[in-house]
């Protein structure tokens, strides 16, 4: 199991996206060991196998798979190859979750494809005209009178006025700052009447990165839907912009009261790890309990279907407008009406019909939820009761800081499990053993793994022994890191590790560059030749300003960056709205700047302006290098021209020690092998020709297989 092993490699980029490693791993075996009792793989002999994969097990029978089949492969003698095997898994998984209504499968609560994991993914997002609606209310609401966007809303419901004007990219990015304000910079959005191909596809590619940057899960779509409108992908976007906003006070930093909800005993950063849907439901029963509601409500979907929870949540909370004949009404659509009606004189906004009760839509039950929390939560504001939230050192604000960066970063490689904190969810070793499996495909033996929900605590010991035995193969510095810190949840150690792992995948990724055009010749690149190869690239383009380290000061003001993403393409930046980065203001200013701009040019970053202004370390490197991998993957002869350093630096040493974190991180996540580009890393969404061309871009990758 050596790091150079490239795992199972698959020849459409855009279909590998759709794998993790530990899946291929698994189909591949699966679809050799038919072919190797077969003969070959046909219409035939492949039913039973689809049969028993996850998502079409016990929800469609072998008939119904060999006649999907058969629609591709009418000849049922006809061989079919592992990429058309992989491929028609997909379509069938989604041809069984519109079969379904997409949130029908919530019902079970803790399923495989329950609403919390499919509401983090689009592959198999359907078309709803329910949640198109809604979403198309939400979206009139809060953009009406953006002075950009008024003229063109507010948008009908009904037809398809909403993908056209998604086409041109201002809407997603305008819906992003709405729900996480600030997240991009105004003056990166490519904003005339008319935009040419390559303005609207550096609309979108700055939508794609900086919905990374806000938590979405946006692996399985690329630029090229988003310019052609793709419904279901578009829905799936914008459903996971909205519920992040919806969600946004869902935690004890927004709103310390919600300790009211949990026991003294109860460990803070167990509280922490909840998720904002796990926090909503344990709110939400929490006043139920006290209305006297005998059932616990484990979903958004079968468990309020019958309106009897809402009716109760409603009378805990606003019991002035909660008649008892709401719950004496037998008939569920009744019911559901009364209550949309009680809904209403809080102020909540409806986002769902009493038709969207009854039959259990999980994505508009949350955010209905989520409203009447907004609006209303019922928790006490006792000074006494929120101070244990309140007493964060500088230490834990850093710790706090990174562990947002390394979430987003995790969340944005496409691994199984989705991190709501990294400091709690690492602790069984699992999320870090997917993450090497992306980072160094190959390294990870999952013989030896054990998957959650792990009871035995030797076991995730295990897991994380094994995480750390594959650091040292990978040269990481881990002197005083050992599996059970990781187990114990030592915060600083965690931080340390994380960072190596970041640290490793950018030079890697950078190695692989050079190599491709080089042969397997040269040595590896190292920080310093990150350093040297931005400050000639700024010479080149016959400026002045130079870096001395990734910790100098000057930097600050952040011309530095603007001077360097201009000189990788002059085009991008826009030098009248540019300060001189004398002020704080100022700087700030110019840092939001750089941030937006880094992620229109294709570098998929996960810094804060505060990085930049305060001239972190780890942070400064990574958005360096982010930029660099973004130049050279446009130009692989200046690889060739890269200076050579003599003094081959490194921080592996820092990284250890140094874990203190402003907030945020900038990173380049990991490609499966050589060949995989941004589908799975999400670095460079497009390929520009030479810097004054006008021609279309044309993407990498990062295209969805059509269902």
């Amino acid at each position: 199991m050596s790091a150079g092993f490239v795992g199972v490699v698959v020849s459409d980029p855009s279909l590998q996206g759709q794998f993790t490693q530990v899946e291929l791993r698994s189909l591949k075996a699966k679809f050799v060991s038919l072919k190797r009792d077969s003969g070959h793989v046909t219409t035939k002999n492949l039913p039973g196998l689809m049969k028993k994969l996850r998502g079409l097990n016990e929800v469609v029978s072998e008939e119904e798979i060999a006649a999907f089949l058969s629609e591709s492969y009418p000849d049922s003698d006809q061989e079919i190859e592992f990429e058309s095997f992989l491929r028609e898994y997909l379509n069938l998984q989604a041809r069984v979750s519109a079969k379904e209504g997409g949130g029908g499968s919530a019902g079970g609560g803790g399923g495989k494809t329950s609403f919390l994991k499919s509401s983090i993914t689009t592959l198999l997002h359907n078309i709803n005209q329910a949640e198109k609606s809604s979403y198309v209310a939400h979206i009139n609401t809060y953009l009406r009178y953006d002075p950009f966007l008024k003229k063109y809303l507010p948008i009908d419901p009904a037809g398809n006025q909403l993908f056209d004007l998604i086409r041109d990219g201002v809407l997603l990015c305008k819906l992003i700052n709405v729900a996480v304000p600030g997240t991009i910079d105004e003056r990166a959005i490519n904003k005339k009447r008319v935009l040419n191909p390559w303005q609207r596809n550096e609309n979108h590619t700055l939508c794609l990165n900086s919905a990374k940057a806000i938590g979405c899960t946006v692996v399985n779509i690329g630029t090229q839907d988003l310019v052609e409108g793709r419904p279901h992908l578009v829905l799936g976007l914008i459903s996971q912009i909205i519920k992040i906003q919806l969600l946004a006070d869902l935690n004890l930093k927004k709103t310390p009261q919600l300790v009211e909800l949990f026991d003294d005993s109860k460990d803070i950063d167990e509280v922490l790890s909840l998720s904002p849907e796990k926090m909503l439901l344990r709110w939400m029963n929490h006043h139920l309990k006290k209305a006297g509601y005998k059932k616990t409500v484990n979903n958004f979907s079968s468990d309020v279907k019958d309106g009897e929870a809402y009716a109760y949540l409603l009378k805990a909370l606003a019991p002035e407008h909660s008649p008892e004949t709401t719950l004496d009404t037998k008939d569920p659509d009744e019911r559901a009406k009364l209550i949309l009606e009680q809904a209403e004189k809080l102020d909540c906004k409806r986002y769902l019909t009493p038709t969207d009760i009854t039959e259990g839509s999980a994505n508009l039950n949350l955010a209905f939820v989520a409203q009447i929390f907004q609006h209303r939560n019922g928790l006490t504001s006792d000074t006494k009761q929120v101070t244990l939230t309140q007493t964060a050192t500088r230490d834990d604000v850093l710790l706090s800081r990174e562990e947002r960066a390394f979430r987003m970063w995790i969340n944005s490689l496409g691994v199984e499990s989705y991190v709501n904190n990294v400091f709690e969810d690492v602790r069984n070793g699992w999320v870090l053993l997917e993450v090497l499996d992306k980072v160094s495909p190959g390294s990870v033996n999952w013989k030896l793994a054990t998957k959650p929900p792990i009871k035995m605590p030797f076991r995730k010991l295990e897991n994380c022994n094994q995480v750390i035995k594959i650091g040292k193969q990978l040269k990481f510095s881990l002197v005083n890191l050992a599996g059970n810190d990781i187990v114990q949840g030592n915060k600083k150690l965690i931080v340390a590790l994380l960072w190596q792992l970041m640290r490793f995948n950018i030079l890697q990724l950078l190695n692989k560059l050079r190599f491709h055009s080089q042969g397997s010749q040269g040595k590896e690149i190292t920080d310093a030749d990150i350093l040297n190869w931005a400050n000639s690239k700024v010479k080149a383009s016959g400026r002045t300003s130079r870096m001395e380290s990734f910790k100098d000061k000057s930097l600050s003001n952040g011309l530095f960056f603007l001077e360097l993403l201009s000189a990788v393409q002059p085009r991008v930046v826009n030098w009248k709205v540019v300060t001189k980065g004398e002020a704080d203001e100022d700087k700030k200013l110019n840092a939001t700047y750089i941030i937006s701009v880094a992620r229109k040019l294709g570098c998929s970053v996960f810094l804060l302006p505060e990085d930049i202004i305060e001239v972190n370390q780890k942070m400064i490197l990574t958005l360096t290098a982010s930029i660099m991998y973004w130049s050279l993957q446009k130009q692989p002869q200046s690889l060739s021209e890269m200076p050579e350093q003599s003094d081959p630096s490194s921080m592996a040493s820092d990284a250890a020690s140094d874990v203190g974190s402003e907030d945020g991180a900038s990173t380049i996540a990991p490609s499966e092998s050589e060949e995989v580009n941004s589908l799975s890393d999400g670095i460079s969404n497009l390929t520009m020709d030479d810097a004054t061309s006008n021609a279309p871009s044309t993407e990498n990758g990062n295209v969805v297989a059509e269902s």
